[in-house]
């Protein structure tokens, strides 16, 4: 036959399990690995991309909250400021305490503490004068040299602007020696020129917490910072107690700024005073990473199901034609060998399930054939031997047991003359021990029948080996009636006989005994004062090896062995207790 060559030819070297596998993964599988990864990069990029938008967002909006606070509280500070009333009661003179508190009352007291309880983010409104005759207390102090000493009094006295946005640290009282943090807007009173006897200054302490509320809002999206003009940081929306503070206030550095996350800044506020002040947001990462993860989820989720069902349809339609074509393959050896077997299996309605059926029909007819001309004669011959074994059967079957009888009869008679009246009594009982056995139909007994058995039994024994062997039997009269297969008791004796009594050098004793256990259950004893034996002959006795019979079989034809294969057939179960021997 020509052979074809080229690529063609090759292929059809190839095993069909080879090919498939070949077509699954350059098909199948390569492309769906392929456009899930696209997939998954398209999302990614469509995530991040949203993201950096709301990033950018919560900047803007935290930025702006923080400047509108900021911005109102500077609109209270310029609304104080231009109060005229305020001016002249600061720069009047007091002769006396009670004059000033009664000025307090009626002038002072309600010009500034009225914002308080409507502003959330005013934390104190404080007026500042050197007037001697001010007395502190309220919203009015005297300037005294602590404030005169500190950093915000010289950062205000230095200044060029009006206002001053100005973050510092003091120390309390109640705190000491820790230092509590303050953000405030300071304005040197002196809008009026003709009430500028004395230094006035007012300063409005603007809630901390209220701010921080603002960037903490954002915490999911960012980490935000609020760093001065300085470059210190005023606030941080990880650190949300900001009652007590130990240290100054922390510089913001620039490897805070990580290249791996997303960071942004943008200024809190175009006004002259918040001049160099700014937010500064990085990204935390959660909730994009989240998104990113779900949607990596979702496409190694849809990515394994196109797989594992692609997969398992491939398998499916490979082991459906690779295992006929091997079953196949394997049958038709066997023709060759001479085994004409059917191949038995769901064919199926493909091209294999025909072959294979075209298969067994040429198989039988191979088989028909051989069959009629070959096996045919051996059949006969087989048939022949079979006839003749049959034959040989039925001649020996009919030797006529009463020899056997009629010889023992002979022997007793001879004994009864001549008055060996042992021996009378032993082939008394061996002439009723064959006739039992010749005679005894039933497969079941009653324990009356089976113990005179094997009482005839020990009796010849006993003879046998005289003053050596004993024996006692105790049974329970109440269970004397009760059924069970025939010969179960007496080859536990034998066994109990040739194992422990033959085997003792002095005088041994095998001891029979039946009671009742349960309301329909008997114990059956049978015990020897031997020596006994090892596990493993023991273990020999009880299970037979496979496909022969056990060791007390082999020697006396009827072992534990037989007696518990009987039990079990006629009781369905495994006979409990255990034999001593």
């Amino acid at each position: 036959m020509k052979r074809k060559l080229g690529f063609l030819s090759k292929v059809n070297d190839v095993p069909l399990r080879y090919k498939v596998l070949l077509v699954y993964v350059t098909c199948v599988l390569i492309p769906i690995v392929l456009l899930n990864v696209l997939f998954l990069n398209r999302i990614s990029q469509n995530i991040k991309t949203k993201e950096y938008q709301n990033l950018e967002i919560s900047m803007s909006r935290a930025s702006k909250e923080i400047n509108e606070l900021i911005e109102g509280v500077v609109g209270i500070s310029h609304v104080i400021s231009t109060d005229k009333s305020m001016y002249e009661a600061l720069d009047s003179v007091y002769p006396n305490s009670s004059v000033y508190y009664n000025a307090y009352l009626t002038l002072l007291k309600d010009k500034v503490a009225h914002y308080m309880p409507v502003n959330a983010q005013l934390e104190q409104i404080t007026v500042i004068t050197d007037n001697p005759t001010i007395q502190s207390g309220g919203n009015y102090f005297l300037l005294d040299t602590t404030m005169t000493s500190s950093e915000w009094y010289h950062k205000v006295m230095t200044s060029k602007e009006k206002i001053v946005l100005y973050a510092y640290r003091s120390t309390s009282v109640n705190y000491y020696p820790y230092a509590v943090p303050h953000l405030s807007v300071f304005m040197r009173l002196n809008t009026f020129d003709d009430t500028n006897v004395y230094t006035k200054i007012l300063k409005v302490d603007i809630s901390l917490h209220e701010m921080l509320d603002v960037i903490v809002q954002e915490k999911g999206f960012l980490k935000l910072y609020i760093v001065n003009a300085e470059n210190q940081i005023i606030l941080e929306s990880d650190k949300e107690d900001i009652t007590i503070q130990e240290e100054d206030y922390p510089l913001f550095s620039s490897d805070q700024l990580d290249s791996k996350r997303v960071s942004f800044q943008e200024p809190i506020g175009q006004a002259s005073y918040l001049k160099g002040w700014r937010m500064v947001g990085i990204a935390e990462g959660n909730g994009m990473s989240q998104e990113l993860k779900k949607s990596r989820d979702f496409v190694m989720l849809l990515a394994a199901t196109c797989t594992i069902v692609t997969t398992l349809l491939i398998f499916i339609i490979l082991r459906s034609y690779n295992y006929r074509v091997k079953r196949l393959s394997r049958h038709m050896k066997q023709v060759k060998n001479g085994k004409f077997d059917l191949l038995i299996l769901d064919e199926g309605r493909d091209e294999i399930g025909e072959l294979i059926r075209d298969f067994n029909r040429m198989t039988a007819k191979i088989n028909s054939l051989i069959n009629d001309v070959y096996k045919l004669e051996l059949q006969k011959k087989d048939l022949e031997l079979e006839r003749i074994r049959a034959e040989l059967n039925v001649l020996q079957s009919q030797m006529n047991p009463h020899f056997l009888f009629n010889t023992l009869n002979a022997i007793l008679v001879v004994c009864t003359r001549n008055q060996y009246t042992e021996v009378t009594e032993i082939i008394k009982s061996l002439a009723k021990i064959m006739r039992r056995l010749l005679s005894w139909q039933e497969d079941i007994v009653t324990l009356r029948e089976e113990i005179l058995f094997t009482e005839m039994y020990l009796k010849i024994e006993k003879f046998r080996f005289g003053d050596k062997f004993n024996y006692s039997i105790t049974i329970d009269e109440t269970v004397m009636d009760y059924c069970i297969p025939k010969m179960s008791i007496q080859p536990l004796v034998e066994n109990a006989i040739l194992h422990g009594v033959e085997s003792r050098i002095g005088p041994g004793t095998v001891a029979v005994s039946v009671v009742r256990a349960a309301e329909a259950e008997l114990s059956i004893s049978v015990e020897d004062d031997g020596e006994g034996m090892d596990e493993e002959t023991l273990r020999a006795l009880l299970v037979p090896a496979e496909g022969g019979a056990p060791l007390s079989a082999k020697k006396s034809g009827v072992g534990i062995a037989n007696v518990r294969r009987r039990l079990r057939l006629y009781f369905d179960e495994e006979p409990g207790g255990t034999e001593r021997l």
